[in-house]
């Protein structure tokens, strides 16, 4: 089996990564067409299980994914699959919006985490044990995660949690990490709520973070990748939409190793974009996926607005 920089997916300890978003979904079919028509590459489908607690029984988690691989990062598509907790939590997430509801941060030291939530009086639930099946290019293999989580609504953003990944080598295949739009890594993430300076102390209590506050919005920044929190007002002058309800987790930047390439491709394949500062393409995701998404260089200047 051939590899793609799965050394790389796990921050130095003691760091964080912005390691993956998820789109909560409704029709996974319509979905994957049009992930496959924004030139993206999907694993299989593949149904997800957990157990709570090391000696559990390992149960059905009541969901299921297709991700989009990237050299660094990834972009996760759920859909709900039964009648449990975490399935009818992506039900009521989807009656919200269709679009982004999960930010997870990459982490090697999920204890750690765990002990840092309890301490800033987050009152995290117990560490879950992950996984789901794998298709390699021989055989089925079983990805692993140890998954922390807080009680639901605690962030009213959405599900944000730390996953630490025991198996990255499975996850990011290469035949996997290629894409015809040229994508390579997932960036910036962007919230859109009433009250961005409450918002980003809360998170930055959350990571350990510090936030900084600039021009027109607020960021904290990991050791690969940031969180950009902004009004409706800033959001609304730059993407030209008013926001579907608040909070809502807007959409995420993507890195591209060819940006000229990236713009061809839009272009032939009829995908509409809107060219902005810096070289930067603002894609309006269809509906079957919800929110946007910004394409922009490898090596780009932080983004502001």
């Amino acid at each position: 089996m051939s590899y793609s920089a799965s050394h790389i997916q796990l921050p130095p300890s003691g760091q964080l990564y912005v390691d993956h978003v998820a789109h909560y979904v409704e029709e996974m079919d319509q979905a994957s067409q049009d992930l496959r028509n924004l030139g993206f590459t999907l694993t299989p489908f593949s149904l997800q299980s957990h157990k709570t607690k090391p000696n559990n029984m390992l149960k059905p988690a009541g969901a299921g994914n297709r991700c989009v691989m990237l050299e660094r990062g990834y972009i996760e598509f759920l859909t709900p699959t039964g009648t449990t907790q975490i399935a009818n939590q992506l039900r009521s997430g989807i009656e919200r919006y269709i679009g982004i509801h999960l930010v997870a941060f990459g982490t090697s030291a999920p204890l750690k985490d765990h002990s840092r939530l309890i301490e800033t009086d987050f009152s995290p639930l117990k560490p879950v044990s992950l996984q789901r099946n794998i298709e390699t290019e021989t055989t089925i293999e079983t990805a692993h995660f140890t998954v922390i989580r807080v009680p639901h609504g605690t962030m009213p953003e959405g599900r944000i949690q730390f996953c630490h990944h025991l198996t990255p080598h499975f996850l990011w295949q290469r035949r996997w990490t290629q894409h015809a739009n040229h994508a390579i890594a997932i960036s910036d993430i962007i919230f859109c709520v009433a009250d961005p300076q409450e918002t980003a102390a809360r998170y930055a209590r959350y990571t350990g973070l510090t936030s900084i506050a600039q021009k027109n919005c607020i960021r904290i920044t990991t050791n690969r990748g940031s969180l950009l929190f902004l009004n409706s007002k800033t959001f609304t002058h730059w993407f030209g939409v008013h926001p579907p309800t608040l909070p809502w987790i807007a959409g995420y930047v993507i890195k591209t190793r060819n940006q000229l390439a990236t713009l061809n491709y839009l272009k032939t394949s009829g995908i509409p974009h809107q060219a902005l500062k810096n070289k930067r393409l603002l894609v309006n995701l269809p509906q079957a996926l919800g929110g946007y998404l910004i394409f922009e260089p490898e090596n780009s200047e932080v983004i502001d607005f």
